[in-house]
């Protein structure tokens, strides 16, 4: 599937039978509904029912896609990295709403009728939908490392962009500063630091000592 769709990228303007701009611009704003809007909504929801389990599992879940906004960092300046970044970020957003033992047995012991429990199980399997879905969408774009300037790689930086110049206005009027693409990379490359370091430290340490429980984590 990756194969024919990036084929038909570098040879036309459509992805799957639809508009290539269309399917990026869908792809993005599915995103803010199902990786920010929603997990961010429960999060809320959860923290006011004091369900721990959901709490938790959503906190792993924001840990793990902040990611997601490192991309969208490299992305704004066109930065190749940001492409694989985006199929990276996608696919261990899937990983961490499945991987804890723990917390599964937890979520499945609530009453799936109550309605906090059942829309986190609707989220987690809809996010799974679009995250696979969106990584193949991503990954048509993985070209985009050695052919930057072509017309459905410019696509993928519409958004970041337009995101990037709303922040540099929020900067311009509260700071009286500017929020250039140099000021993006930079913070893109301290969080993806971060987020290496974390990570590494999570697969060296925790994960050979506590296996797929995720515990207090």
């Amino acid at each position: 599937m990756i194969v024919s769709a990036t084929a038909q990228v570098a040879g036309s303007p459509a992805l799957f039978g639809l508009p290539y701009r269309a399917v990026v611009w869908l792809d993005y704003r599915l995103a803010v509904v199902f990786c920010v809007a929603l997990p961010l909504l429960l999060l809320i929801w959860a923290s006011v029912r004091r369900e721990g389990a959901i709490v938790r599992l959503l906190t792993l879940y924001w840990k793990v896609s902040s990611l997601l906004a490192v991309t969208v960092l490299f992305l704004s300046d066109g930065r190749p990295i940001g492409y694989v970044l985006g199929v990276l970020a996608q696919l261990l957003m899937i990983t961490s709403v499945w991987f804890w033992v723990d917390l599964n047995e937890e979520l499945d012991d609530l009453p799936p009728w109550r309605p906090l429990p059942l829309t986190v199980r609707i989220w987690r399997w809809g996010l799974t939908l679009f995250a696979g879905l969106g990584a193949v969408v991503s990954g048509t774009a993985l070209a985009c490392i050695q052919r930057g300037g072509t017309a459905s790689c410019q696509v993928w930086l519409e958004a970041p962009s337009e995101l990037m110049r709303q922040v540099d206005r929020v900067c311009s009027f509260v700071f009286g500063g500017n929020w250039t693409p140099e000021i993006s990379v930079f913070f893109g490359y301290v969080g993806l630091i971060a987020y290496g370091v974390g990570l590494l430290q999570w697969l060296v340490v925790r994960l050979p000592r506590m296996g797929r429980v995720a515990g207090e984590f």
